[in-house]
């Protein structure tokens, strides 16, 4: 997402952008935008950690007359400028369209869950489970949360290794957790009987479109991360142009050809 920023950016030279990584610390990112409320900014993009824990600054902001650009996830109400985002719920739809179709309607599934309280998480969980609750030989055995991290997520998955004899399918909300997911399945030597979902389909070594190409995931869906768009939302916003107060971007399913 920053490189995306970066990138877009070098063409508005009017437009500066200055940084900051909460390091999913709610107490940091809030912090981050009253300091940056301090510097008087014309203008913010932020990604929530979580919702409720940052809606109450981004409100301030937007009603000290800033406009905000919210990318990705999601505050409680919508007091922003403009929301850019994928719609989690429907890319968990067709997460769990595509693990049915994998597991022929019966087997046993661990769904990796990201960070609590994140709008991401919530709908990429409940679009999964609406699409596979029309299977009722399809169930989920088991649930953790490993808060979007690929280390965290191994640890998870060998528990959940250690506790079911049995396991068909890995949904993870991000491609790192289902790819600790497999990291993990495969020191038990237990990689070849599980699939693996994830959800990003970032480009590079570490994204999941490569571990598709692997074969370490059976499936990534993309999940564009909005930097280039909310660069050109900014532009027209500070050019005084109305701008759509919600921006949904599409997906795409990954599989190895």
């Amino acid at each position: 997402m920053n490189a995306e920023v970066a990138a877009r950016a070098k063409d508005f030279p009017d437009i500066e952008i200055v940084y900051a990584d909460a390091q999913q610390d709610n107490a940091k990112q809030v912090a981050d935008v009253e300091n940056f409320l301090r510097q008087k900014i014309d203008l913010l993009i932020i990604s929530p950690n979580e919702a409720k824990p940052l809606t109450a600054v981004v409100k301030r902001a937007f009603g000290a007359g800033i406009p905000v650009i919210v990318l990705d996830r999601e505050i409680e109400g919508d007091t922003y400028t403009a929301f850019i985002g994928a719609d989690n719920r429907a890319i968990g739809k067709a997460a769990g369209d595509y693990a049915a179709e994998l597991l022929g309607g019966k087997g046993a599934v661990v769904e990796i869950k990201g960070l609590p309280g994140s709008s991401p998480a919530r709908d990429r969980s409940d679009g999964f489970r609406e699409a596979i609750a029309r299977f009722p030989g399809i169930r989920i055995v088991h649930d953790p949360v490993a808060n979007w991290l690929r280390e965290e997520a191994v640890t998870q998955m060998e528990a959940a290794l250690q506790a079911q004899s049995v396991i068909d399918l890995v949904y993870a909300h991000n491609d790192p957790m289902a790819v600790g997911a497999f990291l993990a399945a495969k020191a038990k030597g237990r990689e070849r009987s599980i699939r693996f979902i994830g959800i990003d389909g970032l480009p590079g070594l570490d994204g999941g479109r490569q571990a598709v190409q692997d074969g370490k995931l059976a499936a990534t869906f993309v999940y564009p991360t909005g930097g280039k768009e909310a660069v050109e939302i900014a532009n027209r916003i500070f050019r005084k142009e109305a701008v759509p107060h919600r921006i949904t971007l599409p997906t795409e399913r990954i599989t190895k050809p």
